[in-house]
């Protein structure tokens, strides 16, 4: 597993089992819309302060 990856987690706690970020409830599903949607990286950092860039890259490498 990439070091990226180990941001992603799954716990049924969460989210109902879907892939997030951190343990946090932003799911990857989530992310992946917006950046398909148009948002760039960069504005869903704006938006999102507590994400880091790798959260995001570990998103995209999840979709891979």
């Amino acid at each position: 597993m990439s070091e990226l990856l180990k941001r992603i987690t799954i716990d049924p706690q969460i989210c109902h089992g879907k892939p997030v970020i951190r343990g946090l409830r932003y799911t990857v599903e989530s992310m992946l819309e917006y950046l398909s949607a148009g948002d760039t990286i960069d504005d869903l950092l704006g938006e999102y302060p507590d994400l880091e860039r790798e959260d995001l890259l570990a998103c995209i490498e999840f979709a891979n």
